[in-house]
């Protein structure tokens, strides 16, 4: 029963009687010719509203592939110019940093020489305290000196209205005979 199958297992559509081999036939024999001239026409067609799109395109392409090239080309030619530029500014600033660097060394000298001076200076400023407290001691002799000089002046005054009205006749006298 394996061998024969029955009509409700079969599968609906493939009559396995009923398929034939397919004959070895000539493909263009049966193609209409008005066929491949309709397909040549469309082909031509196709091509050329294939080269009003690439043509153009190509063409477009060219011209900024060019442009792009002599961007890229200018632009390595401003870095060449700014690198060389970029070098010898760079070297003048060396020179000009060890410029720096001494002056800082003489700087660095000259307030080490500054500091032993000051520092001379302040050794001498307390050389100088007991010239102060001398100093103090002439003040106050000054003062009392000035202070006796008031006195005699005083006294003098007094002296001279005391002579001025004892001699003072006389002097009178002898002035009207002074020709000053």
């Amino acid at each position: 029963m394996a061998d024969h199958e029955s009509p409700q297992q079969k599968e609906p559509g493939y009559d396995v009687e009923n398929i034939s081999t397919p004959e070895p036939y000539d493909q263009l024999d049966q193609v209409p010719s008005y066929a491949i001239d309709r397909l040549s026409q469309a082909f031509e067609t196709s091509a050329k509203r294939w080269e009003l799109i690439v043509y153009p395109s190509l063409f477009a392409f060219i011209i900024l592939a060019a442009y792009g090239f002599y961007l890229v080309f200018s632009l390595a030619r401003d870095m060449h110019y700014l690198t060389i530029s970029v070098d010898s500014n760079m070297t003048m600033l060396a020179s000009n940093m060890q410029a720096v660097a001494d002056n800082m060394g003489q700087l660095t000298s000259n307030v080490r020489s500054m500091t032993v001076q000051v520092e001379s200076m302040a050794q001498n400023v307390n050389t100088l305290e007991p010239l102060l407290a001398s100093i103090k001691q002439m003040d106050q002799s000054m003062q009392s000196i000035t202070f006796a000089i008031h006195n005699i002046r005083g006294d003098t005054a007094s002296i001279t209205n005391s002579v001025g009205q004892g001699i003072g006749r006389p002097m009178s006298f002898f002035n009207n005979f002074a020709p000053w």
